[in-house]
């Protein structure tokens, strides 16, 4: 039997996922049942606002956000715990922890689905179980927290009372329930010193501390390059009794209702004021401040918005990013006075997500550009901040007309991934499947070439979830048979993109040997000079070159002479590939020019060319699925790690998603 304090652990048998723990409640302010559980935290009590986190992982980051004060934190990934807690004594360059966004646990109580008795990460400390109760801080899991949060979603942000080893029972009271937004939380997280950082920098910023992440220090300091002090909240600049000099001004993230900050609001009025005026640029909890000092309300929102992916419009674009966020109050948009106008709103549910001066440099995001954890898809609005300090000129931001001349068509010819065998590559059918989908959904009359009759896409039954194609072609994926179907059915464009490589080589050789642009097909999705630049290593790593990436040593051969050549040159060992080929084709390691020879012989029987690579035996492979459209709006569907026998994928890789 798995022992019932969650202290010991089983020494036979995997006991990463057993049941053990106390007994744990979770009481809810709407009189519903408790929701029962086991403790894997601190064994005592905590009342709070129950909210919720979309984020697959960073509960390192969220647990330490200071805008979490107060409440208890429901995470939706089921499982929790298998990657630990860095060390909290690591330090960066400036005295801040280098895995956290603060020194301390800022949530009440935390509710998972699955908690990991074990854990395994290259930077772990101690497990989140020990982290938790060395702060004192409640935990539970075996709770349904997709159920929870749907409930949140449809009645919104519920007070809570989680309880350890609860009594037989609990009458329903108020007492039991305590909503942290009557409180002042942002005196309680803001800093009480004040302290600069980067003091060598010329661009000096005053940096408002109302629960500030330290990961925004970093960016500032280490990205930017500038002068960062900051102050308590309640700092009076106007007065300001340091005699601290000033380009610009920025107003953080924090927890609870902005209108607790009169201090905080009276500071930015008077930064609003002045002649000339200094940059003023403000997230989260900034966002709503710089709203209300300029005369703007703000309001409590259903159930707030919390976690890694909450997309947001550019309203000066229309482009569409994905956000980090954790608030749950909002500004009227409706409120905003004279010379202010929404920046972003939220793709959702249509609220505020920033707002800008029309004249002047104040603006101001409902989400976190930082990140961490995150996206940094809008980092770009620090750049933008910090050029108007330094008084750069700041480029205008307009809609790409392109996007309203979009061109209508009428059939299409979707390749298909050609024979596989069984159990691979089943991404190709799938993604095929929801190409052919998405073109039905537009009324585009579909054409597939696929030989393999035991897909979802070559599939005769149809119904709404799969309409399949109107016509398929059960034949050879070849450059002259795509050809000769294209002159019977005449499309107007061309897909290469869903079927793998055998898709792909021949989509590159019909365009260059100019068959398909004679023929007046034009190739839709991604386009032959993009899969050149990533199917060609030298290409790629050329590309990656240009935006500062580094990549492990390859480079690609046309004969043995030049394989022996590269090879000394990466040092041995060194992995021999078969390039524009399928998965590992002619593939393997050699140790010194012998073995290379006779590897370079058998990949040359496979591809005119092959790829010459350091061993990377030993290295992590992860991979991000990301989907973009022709707005450069960029989506990560999801990501994996890959292992594989050769150090890198080959098609026949075990893949763990999430990694």
């Amino acid at each position: 039997m798995a022992p019932q304090n969650g202290n010991t652990m089983e020494d036979e048998g995997f006991s990463a996922l057993e049941s053990k723990g106390e007994m744990a409640q979770l009481y809810l302010a709407d009189d519903s049942p408790p929701i029962s559980g086991r403790s894997f935290g601190a064994a005592t009590s905590a009342r709070g606002e129950v909210v919720f986190n979309t984020g697959m992982v960073g509960y390192p980051e969220a647990l330490t956000d200071p805008s979490y004060r107060g409440q208890i934190l429901v995470l939706t990934f089921p499982l929790i715990g298998n990657y630990g807690v860095p060390d909290e004594s690591i330090e960066d360059d400036y005295g801040l922890p280098k895995y956290f966004e603060s020194r301390q646990i800022h949530i009440a109580g935390l509710v998972v689905s699955s908690y990991s008795w074990e854990h395994s990460h290259w930077a772990a400390h101690k497990s989140l179980a020990t982290w938790l109760k060395e702060n004192n801080i409640p935990g539970i899991y075996g709770v349904d927290t997709r159920a929870l949060t749907m409930k949140i979603r449809e009645v919104g942000a519920l007070l809570g009372n989680l309880v350890v080893n609860p009594p037989q029972s609990i009458p329903p009271s108020v007492e039991q329930f305590s909503d942290p937004n009557k409180r002042n939380l942002v005196a309680e997280v803001s800093t009480k010193t004040i302290t600069t950082y980067g003091a060598d920098n010329t661009t000096s910023i005053i940096a408002y501390d109302c629960g500030m992440k330290m990961n925004i220090i970093r960016y500032f300091v280490d990205e930017h390059k500038v002068k960062l002090t900051v102050v308590p909240f309640d700092y009076d600049l106007e007065a300001n009794p340091g005699n601290i000099e000033w380009d610009g001004l920025f107003l953080s993230n924090g927890p609870g209702d902005p209108n607790m900050c009169p201090e905080t609001i009276k500071s930015i009025q008077y930064a609003l004021a002045l002649d000339p005026p200094r940059p003023i640029f403000g997230i989260c909890l900034g966002n709503q401040l710089l709203s209300i000092a300029a005369g703007a309300t703000t309001y409590k929102l259903k159930y707030g918005n919390r976690g890694m992916n909450q997309p947001c419009i550019d309203l000066r674009t229309g482009r569409c990013y994905i956000t980090p966020q954790n608030h749950g109050f909002a500004v009227d948009s409706k409120s905003l006075p004279k010379n202010w106008k929404p920046l972003f709103i939220n793709a959702n549910d249509l609220t505020n997500e920033g707002i800008v001066h029309t004249d002047k440099p104040f603006f101001s995001v409902q989400f976190h550009p930082e990140a961490s954890g995150g996206p940094l898809d809008t980092a770009f609005l620090f750049d933008k901040f910090v050029g108007h300090v330094r008084k750069i000129s700041q480029p205008l931001v307009l809609q790409d007309g392109l996007g309203y001349q979009r061109k209508v068509y009428k059939k299409v010819l979707l390749v298909g991934s050609g024979g596989l065998s069984i159990g691979q590559a089943g991404e190709f059918d799938y993604s095929g499947s929801q190409c052919i989908k998405a073109l039905k959904e537009e009324g585009i009359e579909v054409i597939l070439i696929n030989p393999n009759i035991a897909t979802v896409q070559t599939s005769t039954e149809k119904n709404d979830a799969t309409p399949g194609a109107d016509k398929v072609y059960f034949l050879p994926i070849r450059p002259q048979v795509v050809m000769d179907i294209i002159h019977k059915e005449k499309p107007d464009g061309i897909i290469v993109s869903m079927g793998g490589q055998t898709a792909l080589n021949v989509g590159v050789e019909l365009w260059n040997s100019g068959e398909l642009q004679k023929a007046g097909v034009e190739v839709l999705g991604t386009q032959i000079p993009a899969i050149e630049a990533t199917e060609d290593r030298e290409i790629f790593s050329q590309k990656l070159q240009e935006i500062g990436e580094s990549i492990a040593l390859s480079y690609s051969a046309n004969n043995v002479e030049e394989a022996l050549k590269v090879a000394n040159k990466i040092g041995y060992p060194v992995l021999v590939r078969a390039a524009f080929a399928l998965g590992g084709l002619g593939s393997g390691f050699a140790e010194d020019d012998k073995e290379l020879k006779e590897l370079a012989m058998k990949a040359f029987a496979s591809s005119n060319q092959i790829l010459i690579d350091q061993d990377l035996r030993g290295w992590k492979e992860l991979e991000y699925e990301v989907v973009r459209d022709n707005s450069d709006n960029c989506i990560t569907v999801c990501n994996m790690e890959n292992f594989d026998p050769l150090g890198v994928h080959t098609g026949d890789s075990i893949v763990v998603a999430p990694s």
